[in-house]
């Protein structure tokens, strides 16, 4: 068969999108148009990365900050969470072998993610808005410097982003605690007291162990869902407040002698935006890991209460580490710095050590393994966050901080191997393992392919954050042109291996097309025929 005819039909793969339910349908197409805005993403860095090498005609240094401000924003809302929802809304109702509670807002969760990241990146690429901390402009705000019409509707499709976010959290736990027709009635009290963790934390004080009601990787979900909402509400309620002053300027009101509290202000919105970086990423990354494992394995999770007990506690540390985002701040209250931004961030390792250690010794309990797709990209993931969590401990010292803060050290080391290999890697690994499933049975179109992504991936990722960190070691700031090529050489070194990152990018996605077909991709956007949510369970 020729490469074209595969290319269009998919015919090789036998994938015909017209036989997947309308749960496969919804959750493919999270996944597509996630990849999409990922390989966005990754060309919007690469541009950024060649202007920061040496300004080119075609981007002026208003647009550069104007990408710098929607790039990570476009790689969270857009990318990961649009994977992450995709996923997660197929994985709950999976695991507990029952439908989801409403298809109908999966598919507005849907609607409001992938439409909400294009209105924000393209009010900021027409308007060129660029205050870089994004909501975190300083309060009262300045409007000489940025079109108020560009930042209110950047602000609005953040808005729609939360709006569907809202959504996808009242769908999974209303997923998990309601009793489908004709079954039995469930207890929801139960429920929710296993999904939390409370059981497994409870478990470890008992002889007579209570059983557990809701699968690890759900409870990891339901537990993540939590400081989703938190976070939710925090940027909705600061997109507002932003919007107040915006609206008023339009409507010719000056509101900038309005009295808000910088600090206040900043430790608000730290407190909900970490809860994305240090409760949401770590507990929905955990949970993807305990999956992965046990799918490989086909055992059960080693250390299953400590493990459930862990996301508990999590609980806690999650809600009181954002202080370290403050540690350089004068006005900050030293007992904060300490307490949370020291010592509570330190035992961060203690948690993501947890959740490394059980899934490394399932791995280990049911070995020799054979290196699948899905593990070496597993293991890619556990490397990436490996590397990337002490690198922001490090960071989270008072003494180190005032040399790391602000420099391209948080960037590199600790967000770009944090996000590019230990997340997006165990996403990944995710999606190659659900493939075939959400498929029925469709096979990859090259292994090469896969081995391809996988190398440049890795080794992009790894060699990307450590030559900016190197930088920032020798002082270059983030979010500052240097004009006098001081830093030329890293970032020459970054921008290959940014450029290997698009490789491995590209070979996943013409992987992926390869293996169903431009008709069948077109095909997930059309709707499922077959009426049934029924899925056979794992």
């Amino acid at each position: 068969m020729s490469f074209s005819k595969t290319l269009i039909t998919g015919e090789e793969a036998l994938f015909k999108s017209e036989t997947l339910t309308p749960m496969q349908k919804l959750t493919l197409r999270f996944v597509v148009v996630g990849l999409i805005y990922f390989g966005f993403v990754v060309i919007e860095g690469m541009l950024m990365r060649l202007y920061e090498v040496k300004p080119v005609p075609f981007i002026t240094e208003n647009q550069f900050f104007a990408i710098l401000t929607a790039h990570p924003l476009v790689g969270i809302f857009g990318s990961s969470y649009s994977i992450v929802c995709g996923a997660f809304l197929f994985l709950v109702p999976f695991l507990m072998k029952k439908p989801l509670w409403s298809i109908k807002l999966g598919n507005w969760t849907f609607i409001l993610i992938a439409v909400g990241t294009f209105v924000f990146w393209f009010a900021g690429f027409i308007s060129h808005y660029a205050p870089l901390y994004t909501l975190y402009w300083p309060l009262p705000a300045d409007f000489s410097q940025f079109s108020v019409w560009g930042g209110t509707f950047f602000i609005a499709g953040i808005a729609m982003v939360m709006a569907g976010t809202a959504l996808f959290i009242l769908n999974i736990f209303k997923t998990i605690t309601y009793t489908p027709e004709g079954w039995a009635k469930q207890r929801c009290g139960a429920l929710l007291s296993s999904a939390l963790g409370v059981t497994g934390f409870n478990n470890l004080f008992r002889k007579n162990k209570k059983e557990h009601l809701v699968p690890l990787p759900v409870a990891a979900v339901a537990r993540g869902s939590v400081d989703m909402a938190l976070n939710t509400a925090t940027i909705l309620f600061t997109g507002v407040l932003i919007l107040v002053y915006m609206i008023g300027s339009i409507l010719g009101y000056d509101l900038k002698e309005t009295a808000i509290d910088a600090l206040l202000y900043k430790n608000w919105f730290w407190w909900g935006l970490d809860l994305i970086a240090d409760g949401l990423v770590l507990i929905f990354v955990a949970g993807t890991w305990y999956l992965i494992a046990t799918l490989i394995t086909n055992k059960p999770l080693f250390m299953q209460n400590i493990a459930r007990a862990a996301l508990l506690v999590e609980l806690v540390v999650s809600w009181t580490v954002w202080s370290h985002h403050l540690l350089s701040d004068q006005a900050q209250p030293g007992i904060l710095k300490v307490v949370s931004g020291e010592m509570v961030t330190a035992f961060e390792l203690i948690t993501q050590g947890l959740a490394f250690f059980i899934t490394l010794a399932t791995l280990w309990s049911a070995r020799p393994l054979k290196m699948t797709n899905p593990l070496k990209f597993l293991l890619g993931g556990l490397l990436g966050f490996a590397l990337a969590v002490p690198a922001g401990i490090m960071q989270a010292d008072v003494g180190l901080n005032r040399i790391l803060h602000n420099t391209q050290w948080v960037v590199g080391p600790h967000v770009h191997v944090a996000v590019l290999v230990g997340l997006t890697m165990t996403l990944y690994s995710a999606i190659y393992i659900l493939f075939p499933i959400l498929t029925n049975g469709a096979k990859l179109y090259s292994q090469k392919l896969v081995n391809i992504h996988f190398w440049c991936h890795l080794t992009g990722g790894i060699g990307m954050g450590s030559f900016m960190g190197m930088a920032g070691l020798k002082g270059m700031l983030r979010r500052t042109l240097y004009v006098d090529g001081e830093f030329n050489t890293l970032m020459i070194l970054a921008a290959l291996c940014g450029t290997l990152i698009l490789a491995g990018f590209i070979a996943f996605f013409i992987n992926i097309v390869m293996s169903v077909g431009l008709k069948g991709v077109l095909g997930i956007f059309t709707p499922a025929k077959i009426k049934t949510t029924d899925l056979t369970p794992l």
